[in-house]
């Protein structure tokens, strides 16, 4: 079913006619029976403006969930709140390697992990692509309740060290006091499809109740169809009173298999072709050609983490704790065109790495090894050849082209592997206390956060069995190149304390990072590191009052002081010298105004961003293709900073009982202050963005439309590659039926459609090179509750 050009009209027409013909005018009649009380939720769901507190928030409604199809990844729910950008490379979001999430020119992404992200509260435990987890890991898109996005400033009880511009923080579903079960299908474009259910228990003992959930699905890449991204998801929630205390337990289970997109190296490689990537379907049996071979691009990720949290209160103050754990192991694969010389076997004898029982630990590479004969020993292109490849990265020469060696001639190559393993363990304690100073209402609250992690990783080198035929590799790695592991220890503690003056609220609070990280290399100690990465104590303050004469209107203003820790990710090279890397800080500033009345909903916020100590890679040396040894020179350095002011506005309105509107805009100006490129404007950072959504719901129907604009960008530092701006758009449209009868007590049909248009469109962008966008995609889903 691979999306092309026009869509597909036999799975529109289907879908749409199946969405709108279901209900019947009995069943329409039972619907409306509801409709008073559906009205009151419709409104209250599609509020998303911000909590009124004194940093500019937003959060996500149900309608931001319905312009998602069911196996999207829970990421791009937030996509059209101001300020925030998500790029994902999959229509499904199948792919993290494609993946970044933009806020007031902080991102997410390949190289960078400027943005904290938690779970229920609770930390995900870094972003990063190399041995990190995003939220939508922990949480099937059918058990996500909403979103909270606090940018700038943020919530200073936040868990997380990654945190210098906002917090995204992901909320699962609570269980409901009905016992009931919930069974989901949805089929789509690129051979999509997924299988959900939900068992909710209603009440296991007193004050008790639970659901379990199970989810399987699948997709294949939207280029060529040719390989197949699949995850089977497990989660369960529990909620509880036993006395005095509330208790909430989670626990999931999350395993993946993604085949990562290719970059596009340049504006002009994407405008040759706007729906390629380079990478290539077929094997040739050509190891140079086959290191691009699409199947040979895959990660797979396995995530296991769940928490238990209890809460009381002991007098006037109230206390909460929690206790989590995460297990996290992976691979991620590549197909090197060369086997690694790293044993000096002598001159003119074959070379033992070629020996399926050997395998060599730690060293380096002594040389590449392309095409041997069948005692294993290397061969030598023919004098004066010159090679007929062109490609991938422009070619390659004689010694990597099997036209250019006499007949006999065995080409080897490599499956590169580098395997992830990582435990964290944590815990949190909170305490709020609710008194009066001189009869006005103060609130004083602190807490903490431990947790302690170690991150294994290290990379094998397989040999292919036999390159010319396929890529099924040899079980035993002829090399093992390095093997580490990184402990990481973490305690955070902060005190806030808010008083109501009654004109307004004032807030004042600190806090504090103790953070060690370490390498232990399990070949050679002399290369163990240990730095120090603890923060000043970071000062915030903040107000939040009424405007008077206008109700529901307040003004809000905030100061904080962000960090972001060094990450394990900076001691990994052996050439970086830690004494000149300083962790990352980010001074935020918002003012804003906030408006808040039943049906309207707006905010307006200005913000100011001063970020210093910006942690960049620098490397000495330029490699063609991919620099598969990671042998480039180099090191992290901290590259200066980035200023960001602007603002972001939000407007949601609710028209009549059936028609809302959505609007945001986002004018954001970020822009670096290196001295190498200093005034220009952060790589990958929009200077407008803009959204607008109409959502529509009448008697068991239910529709949406949503548009997004985002304007130029650019793919390097010094702005001479202009991404150009790219306008997309969503749509839904379903019907759901009550008291179906047979069991059944309810049905719901939705049909969705993301890039209506299929603008074609550069997404995620790294430092020369970005992502292509995911294409337009179709998808229905069916689902019961009985």
């Amino acid at each position: 079913m691979k999306l092309s050009v026009p869509m597909k009209p036999s799975l529109l027409a289907l879908s749409v006619f199946s969405v709108l013909s279901a209900p019947t005018l009995a069943q329409q009649e039972e619907q409306t029976a509801n409709d008073d009380k559906k009205k009151a939720q419709d409104i209250e769901q599609i509020q998303v403006t911000g909590r009124s507190v004194s940093y500019a928030n937003n959060a996500t409604a149900e309608e931001m969930k319905l312009q998602q199809t069911s196996m999207t990844s829970a990421l791009a729910v937030v996509d059209n709140l101001p300020g925030v950008l998500i790029n994902e490379g999959d229509p499904f979001g199948s792919d993290e390697w494609s993946t970044s999430i933009s806020m007031r020119g902080f991102s997410i992404d390949l190289s960078q992990q400027q943005i904290g992200m938690t779970v229920d509260g609770i930390s995900n435990g870094n972003s990063n692509y190399g041995g990190g987890t995003k939220a939508n890991r922990f949480i099937d898109t059918e058990n996500l309740q909403g979103v909270d996005v606090s940018q700038g400033t943020s919530d200073i009880s936040s868990r997380s060290h990654e945190a210098l511009g906002g917090t995204l923080d992901f909320r699962t579903i609570d269980p409901g006091f009905e016992e009931k079960a919930v069974v989901s299908a949805t089929l789509g474009e690129n051979n999509a499809q997924k299988i959900y259910a939900r068992y909710e228990t209603g009440e296991l003992a007193r004050d008790t109740y639970g659901w379990v959930s199970f989810s399987t699905q699948e997709n294949t890449d939207w280029m060529d169809e040719v390989a197949t991204n699949k995850r089977d998801h497990f989660a369960g929630k529990l909620i509880s009173r036993l006395g005095d205390v509330d208790l909430e337990g989670y626990v999931t289970y999350d395993d993946a298999r993604e085949y990562t997109y290719q970059r596009v190296y340049g504006v002009s490689q994407f405008e040759q072709n706007k729906q390629w990537d380079g990478l290539v379907p077929n094997w040739t049996g050509v190891p140079y050609q086959d290191q691009a071979w699409r199947k040979g691009w895959v990660t797979h990720r396995e995530n296991l983490f769940g928490y238990l949290k209890a809460q009381t209160m002991i007098s006037n103050v109230t206390v909460k704790g929690n206790v989590y754990y995460h297990h996290n192991e992976g691979r991620g694969d590549w197909i090197p065109y060369y086997v690694v010389d790293v044993t000096d076997d002598g001159a003119g004898n074959p070379h033992s790495e070629l020996d399926p029982s050997t395998t060599a630990e730690g060293g380096s590479s002594l040389g590449q090894i392309y095409f041997v004969n069948r005692d294993g020993q290397s061969l030598q292109p023919q004098a004066g050849c010159e090679s007929s490849i062109t490609y991938p990265y422009g070619g390659a020469g004689a010694a990597l082209d099997p036209d250019c060696y006499g007949s006999g001639a065995i080409p080897v190559s490599s499956h590169r592997h580098t395997n992830y393993n990582k435990d964290r363990y944590g815990v949190n304690g909170d305490f709020i206390w609710d008194t009066t100073i001189a009869d006005m209402p103060n609130t004083l609250r602190g807490g903490f956060w431990y947790e302690d992690y170690e991150r294994e990783e290290y990379r094998s080198w397989h040999k292919l069995i036999d390159s010319a035929t396929s890529a099924r590799w040899e079980n035993n790695p002829y090399w093992i190149q390095y093997n580490r592991e990184f402990p990481v220890d973490t305690l955070m503690a902060y005190v806030e304390n808010e008083l109501d003056a009654g004109f307004a609220k004032f807030r004042v609070g600190a806090k504090k990072f103790d953070v060690d990280v370490a390498k232990n290399d399990l070949f050679n100690s002399d290369n163990n590191l240990d730095v120090d990465s603890s923060s000043d104590v970071l000062f915030s303050a903040g107000f939040v009052a009424p405007v008077p004469g206008v109700r529901g209107l307040e003004v809000f203003g905030g100061y904080a002081e962000n960090f972001a820790a060094i990450k394990d990710a900076v001691l990994e090279r052996d050439d970086t010298d830690l004494s000149v890397v300083e962790p990352e800080r980010a001074d935020n500033i918002d003012l804003g105004l906030r408006y808040s009345s039943p049906g309207l909903n707006a905010s307006l916020t200005y913000y100011d961003i001063t970020f210093d100590n910006r942690i960049t890679f620098i490397s000495n040396e330029d490699v063609d293709g991919i620099d598969f040894l990671e042998a480039a020179a180099g090191g992290y350095v901290n590259d200066g900073g980035v200023e960001s002011n602007g603002i972001e506005a939000s407007l949601d309105y609710q028209l009549n009982d059936n028609w809302g509107v959505y609007v945001s805009y986002t004018k954001n100006d970020s822009t670096y202050v290196d001295k190498a490129a200093a005034g220009n404007t952060v790589i990958g950072s929009a200077e407008d963005m803009a959204a607008i959504s109409f959502d529509y719901k009448s008697d068991g129907y239910f529709a949406g439309f949503s548009t997004k604009y985002v304007g130029e960008r650019y793919m390097d530092q010094t702005n001479t590659q202009v991404v150009d701006s790219y306008t997309t758009s969503d749509f839904y449209l379903g019907t759901a039926v009550y008291n179906v009868g047979n069991a059944i007590d309810s049905m719901e049909l939705r049909f969705t459609i993301n890039n209506v248009f299929d603008e074609r469109y550069l997404g995620t962008i790294a430092p020369g090179a970005a992502w292509i966008g995911a294409p337009r995609v179709a998808a229905l889903n069916a689902k019961f509750t009985f």
